[in-house]
């Protein structure tokens, strides 16, 4: 075997490609809309949407970790369970808490850097090019856990503090993530740092054309069932997992 066919087999996360991508961002967009019907349709609150939505990710971390090689149902359920807690807790801070989505977006994001910053100093490196150790593993989870919390209340911030609407700041958003490919195709500037940046800026792009889809029209949204919207984007993401080849990740990134 060689040494790259053995790094693939022992990667635990996925090869970057389109459909990487756009699973990524469908993801996101199904977790505010099943955050946002668990916590706000379902009338159970921030907090207590955000430990029924606690346990389903520590659950699905736990069987992620213990996996001894990549599993694409399994991956992209932890990346589902990573969101939706992110949306309800991100929501928790900005609104229940009451420190507004500018101070929760500076909250998050002093965590998400601090995660970053510990996990380079505890391995050397944030690079993911093969998550195959529990420590490795519960780092690279925390830090797309903050990651989505944080593009949540950014989402939000952009969209109604900074009056920018939903389309406006999907526009942004979106904008911004061609810039990253842009950059990874004609520099040489980090490909981990474009891949974090990248990973980032998914979320709060999902989480203004969740807000879109289920926000009442004089809103600015389409009024969606937020239970439709999420049925469609799973059924979406389980159509993405069957009709595509997924492998794992056999360089850095």
């Amino acid at each position: 075997m060689t040494n790259a066919t053995a790094e693939e087999s022992h990667s635990k996360v996925p090869a970057l490609t389109l459909v990487f991508w756009i699973m990524k961002i469908a993801a996101t967009t199904f977790g505010e809309t099943a955050g946002d019907a668990v916590s706000m349709s379902m009338n159970l609150g921030y907090l207590l949407s955000t430990a029924i939505f606690a346990g389903v990710f520590l659950l699905a971390v736990t069987c992620q970790i213990k996996a001894r090689k990549f599993h694409p149902v399994i991956y992209w359920a932890t990346i589902i369970a990573t969101t939706t807690v992110g949306t309800t807790l991100a929501d928790f801070a900005d609104r229940s808490l009451g420190i507004g989505y500018a101070g929760g977006s500076a909250l998050l994001f002093t965590l998400l850097m601090g995660s970053l910053a510990v996990w380079y100093w505890s391995l050397g490196s944030v690079a993911v090019s093969s998550i195959s150790t529990p420590k490795a593993e519960m780092f690279y989870w925390l830090t797309i856990m903050f990651s989505q919390t944080l593009g949540t209340a950014l989402g939000d911030w952009t969209a109604d503090s900074a009056g920018l609407g939903y389309s406006g700041s999907a526009l942004i958003f979106g904008g911004s993530l061609v810039v990253m490919a842009a950059l990874y195709f004609l520099t040489k500037i980090s490909r981990t740092a474009l891949f974090w940046a990248a990973f980032i800026l998914t979320r709060p792009l999902g989480a203004v054309v969740g807000d879109f889809l289920d926000k009442p029209v004089d809103h600015g949204g389409l009024a969606l069932s937020r239970y439709t919207a999420s049925a469609i984007l799973l059924v979406f993401i389980v159509g993405c997992l069957v009709s595509f080849r997924h492998k794992a990740a056999s360089k850095a990134h």
